[in-house]
């Protein structure tokens, strides 16, 4: 008999995000916003089985959205995963544009070890169905849910700079559906 798969650790990580999301929207869904953190992992899964990366996964919007710190992170899951959600964390600092903060975690995600790019995947063709999902019901309305100051024109640069950054990425399932779904959305 094969012994069972031991989800303790990626438990403790999906307790962890719930209650920090706990009471939480995903922006304008009228969902819970854990569901996000959910998809998330469930894409990483398909690219990997490794504990660490599934529960970076699942954590991977808590330092950003959250009151959690990166501390926190490092002292409950250890140094791997903290990191690994830190690569997947914005800067934040209030002093940068919406279009620096970007650049930022994209310089930052570009230089990004194998795992944080396997991670930051999870996050953002998680983002890019909702955002094609969102686009096929309402059009061009969508854009304006965004904080992007010039609405589809930023939005689009973002993630076609998101799927250079991810290239590495470019024989896996879950990057393939990204770029299709970018081009679905934005034009080929």
């Amino acid at each position: 008999m094969n012994n069972p798969l031991d989800t303790h650790f990626f438990d403790q990580a999906v307790k962890f995000a719930t209650e920090a999301h706990s009471g939480t929207e995903r922006r304008g869904k009228g969902y819970p916003y854990i569901l996000h953190p959910m998809e998330a992992a469930s894409i990483v899964a398909t690219l990997t089985n490794d504990p660490e990366m599934l529960a970076a996964a699942m954590l991977h919007d808590t330092i950003e959205d959250t009151d959690v710190t990166f501390e926190e992170i490092r002292e409950r899951f250890g140094e791997r995963v903290a990191t690994l959600v830190q690569h997947e964390t914005a800067p934040l600092s209030g002093n940068l544009t919406w279009r620096e903060k970007k650049k930022a975690q994209l310089d930052k995600l570009t230089s990004a070890p194998f795992d944080s790019k396997v991670v930051a995947l999870g996050d953002k063709l998680s983002n890019m169905r909702g955002i094609a999902w969102d686009y096929r019901q309402v059009g061009e309305a969508v854009w304006s849910r965004f904080h992007a100051p010039n609405g589809k024109p930023d939005i689009e640069w973002y993630y076609r700079s998101l799927a250079e950054a991810l290239a590495e990425l470019s024989d896996s399932l879950a990057y393939q559906e990204f770029v299709i779904l970018l081009e679905k959305t934005f034009g080929a």
